[in-house]
């Protein structure tokens, strides 16, 4: 997989099934690799954990928060 691909396909389903996970997992933190949701965590640290078990390294895969919004960082 390219860099500019990297994470496309776990975006997509994030973005897809995301309104469901609204009702049945708002707040958790979700991992997706490929295709496959790996699971739903309470924390950051469990989901990435894991993700890490499931993709092993040098894999990509995603660990997003399940919110209406996405939050914003500002970093200075």
């Amino acid at each position: 997989m390219t860099d500019e691909n990297s994470l496309q396909e776990e975006i997509h389903v994030f973005e897809k099934q995301k309104e469901n996970w609204l009702r049945s997992n708002r707040g958790d933190f979700v991992v997706v690799f490929g295709i496959k949701v790996v699971g739903f965590y309470p924390d950051y640290e469990s989901a990435f954990r894991a993700g890490l078990k499931a993709a092993g390294l040098g894999n990509n895969f995603l660990v997003r928060q399940i919110s209406a919004e996405d939050p914003v960082y500002i970093v200075s």
